[in-house]
């Protein structure tokens, strides 16, 4: 497969990572130079520094015989000419682009651009992804990261091990003796800075961050086995009214929660009041304790802290526990600073970078592959597979597969219920398997499910 990607940003180069790595034919296209040299440098992929809405660049990066572009530079602008000129002057079969404007947005999803006048196939909104990640975080506040899979039937959640955890220096083969009816499945460990899949021997200490695979049904019931609460998110505070934390608020009043945002800039505050109907917005530094508890931040159920600045971010998430608040959330752009979150006592991160990859992946991956979730710094990931009739898989018991040591099945959904993949379970073709991959065994999951990464 031949693709190119036009954006060696954060997200560009994460996307060529990861394609790159499934032994994809990958070129990469910047204006700036050493953008495109990181990305040759570290990566098996080709460069061409150039503007990626020209022609002859284009034409430089292969585009009469490529099969995809990925518009995912910092400019809408750009992104649309090129996804234009790909079709145009290059009959590029599938166009992918990034857009955050919200008036491109809103006259792409309402059905105003038609497809031969403006030919993007998949429009990915950072904002948007922000927002539903936001919502996900709200929708279970002991965890720190989460994601739904299986038409919405399970989740994956990130949660922290602490002290008071009651199954901590515990086998993990023996959660299943102590909790027989109980759906869930701890598929990563991170300890000490490293990911992980873990064996049925390994345990759980304090300071681990793990990863459980859940029914949706249990999800309540697995937070209280691991030691956590869950309260219910009526009144929200957000730091930061720009398009991030205008989208996020948007959703919040979808859900009629009770919300007040915080923007440091007259204009964007300005503009998110006139946008928002049921929203307070408060004009002022989202770090000023005064402007905090006019917001009610001590009687608040959560803060997000979504403004452009991570630190900004982490100093509100921490000011807002400081006046009360007991749950706080910060947008993380620099996955550098996440190991940071846990002493400082912010109970959820946000990283646009992770969400916009795992959105642009699951949004180009076709098949059999219906759904990819980025897992850290791209360390790993869960992968939503249908399982084909020629797969090693179909008709093997689980504890007979040769799976990777990086690679855990969470759950299998046959004629639309969730299974638990106990050792004697039998996979069939037809049937819809989630799996924990470490990122190195991608490729073999890819094969035991009779996959490649077939965009269309």
């Amino acid at each position: 497969m031949k693709v190119i990607i036009c954006g060696a940003g954060q997200v560009g180069w994460q996307i060529a990572r990861h394609l790159s790595g499934e032994m994809n034919d990958v070129t990469v296209v910047d204006n700036n130079a050493d953008l495109v040299r990181r990305a040759t440098d570290t990566l098996d992929v080709q460069g061409i520094a150039g503007f990626a809405s020209y022609p002859d660049v284009l034409e430089r990066a292969g585009a009469r015989d490529a099969d995809m572009i990925i518009a995912a530079t910092h400019s809408d602008e750009v992104n649309m000419v090129t996804c234009q000129v790909a079709h145009s002057v290059f009959s590029i079969n599938r166009k992918v682009a990034r857009l955050r404007a919200q008036s491109y947005l809103t006259a792409i999803y309402s059905d105003l651009y038609r497809r031969e006048h403006l030919p993007i196939d998949v429009v990915i909104s950072p904002e948007r992804e922000v927002a539903a990640a936001a919502m996900q975080r709200l929708s279970a506040p002991a965890a720190f990261d989460t994601e739904t899979f299986l038409d919405g039937k399970a989740q994956m959640m990130g949660i922290n091990i602490t002290e008071d955890c009651p199954i901590i220096n515990t086998a993990l083969r023996q959660l299943t003796d102590l909790f027989s009816t109980l759906r869930a499945i701890v598929v990563g460990i991170r300890r000490d800075g490293t990911l992980f899949a873990p064996d049925p021997e390994d345990q759980l200490f304090p300071g681990d961050d793990c990863y459980v695979f859940s029914h949706i049904d249990d999800v309540a019931r697995t937070l209280e086995v691991f030691g956590k609460s869950q309260k219910k998110q009526e009144r929200i505070v957000v730091v930061g009214g720009g398009n991030v934390g205008l989208t996020v608020a948007r959703a919040l009043e979808k859900r009629r929660l009770r919300t007040k945002v915080i923007e440091r800039s007259r204009a964007n505050a300005e503009r998110a009041a006139e946008a928002l109907e049921r929203t307070i917005v408060l004009h002022g530094d989202g770090l000023d304790s005064a402007l905090l508890s006019e917001a009610g931040i001590s009687r608040a159920d959560a803060m997000l802290a979504v403004t452009d600045d991570d630190k900004t971010n982490m100093l509100a998430a921490v000011r807002a526990r400081a006046e009360g608040c007991p749950y706080v959330v910060a947008l993380i752009n620099d996955p550098t600073l996440v190991p940071l979150m846990a002493p400082l006592g912010i109970d959820a991160y946000i990283n646009p970078r992770a969400t916009t990859v795992s959105s642009i992946l699951r949004h180009i991956r076709h098949g059999r592959v219906r759904q990819v979730y980025s897992i850290g710094d791209a360390e790993a990931e869960m992968i939503e597979a249908e399982v084909m009739s020629t797969s090693p898989l179909a008709g093997q018991a689980v504890r007979d597969i040769d799976f990777p040591e990086g690679v855990l099945i969470g759950a299998v959904m046959r004629g639309g219920e969730v299974k638990r993949p106990v050792g004697s379970f039998r996979i069939e073709a037809g049937d819809v398997i989630t799996l924990f991959a470490m990122a190195a065994d991608v490729p073999e999951v890819e094969r035991l499910l009779q996959v490649s990464i077939d965009f269309f």
